[in-house]
């Protein structure tokens, strides 16, 4: 796994739940600062057209961490004065809605060797089974399920698949815009998407402002924008 891109209204807000409430460690690369979560990196930016729409009816619906305590997370939402879309006590899981109505599920793992980690992206897709080989064959995920969803499984982390029976909406322009994955070789990767046909956002380039950060971007074929990385890892 390599990222989440946050772009909202306030980004002073949400680093406050980040850094504050969860404990990231902020990084920098260059200019572009990072928050660091055991699997995962989130990026947040200002958004420059308001309002953004949140996570819930895009392609990816949240994203989900497991956290050593059920009662120990709950608390502390709820002195952030978070609001929770749904809360199961029998499986000790919470999903909040954090500023711009993005989702982040917390799931209890008492065996966790560390407070909190980066667990899933969560896709809703029409067609699980498709997308789940389109993920296997492009960045070579393993097979697998989280519960009655399928999974893709790649170092860090998994993509989990949620069916549904109508299309929801591209990530690109909403708050949560895009996920990331890190990817060695990067340019040589590009290459063999583009012979595979895959649809590119964002052509493979060389940061001018962020020394050893190499970028591109795609589109998953649900319409999630994926923001492609070499430079992140060292960090």
């Amino acid at each position: 796994m390599g990222h989440v891109h946050l772009i909202v209204e306030d980004p002073d807000a949400q680093k406050k739940l980040w850094v504050g409430m969860l404990g990231a460690e902020v990084t920098k690369i260059g200019s572009l600062e990072l928050l660091k979560l055991p699997g995962v990196f989130i990026l947040v930016a200002k958004a420059r057209t308001l309002p953004t729409q949140g996570s819930a009816e895009s392609t990816v619906n949240h994203f989900g961490f497991v956290v050593k305590s059920y009662p120990e997370i709950k608390a502390k939402l709820a002195g952030a004065n978070l609001t929770l879309a749904s809360d199961d006590a029998d499986a000790k899981e919470v999903i909040a809605v954090f500023p711009d109505g993005v989702r982040v599920e917390f799931t209890e793992d008492s065996t966790a060797s560390v407070p909190i980690a980066f667990r899933h992206i969560h896709i809703a897709a029409t067609n699980p089974e498709k997308l789940r080989a389109w993920y296997v064959k492009t960045f070579g995920a393993t097979e697998g399920a989280s519960g009655k969803s399928l999974a893709a499984v790649v170092p860090g982390g998994e993509v989990d698949f949620l069916k549904v029976s109508a299309a929801r909406a591209p990530t690109k322009g909403r708050a949560l815009d895009h996920i990331g994955f890190e990817v060695v070789g990067l340019e040589a990767f590009c290459k063999k998407l583009q012979a595979d046909g895959a649809t590119f956002d964002g052509p493979y380039r060389e940061s001018t402002t962020t020394p050893g950060l190499r970028t591109a971007y795609i589109i998953d074929p649900e319409g999630t924008r994926i923001e492609l990385t070499e430079g992140f890892a060292a960090h």
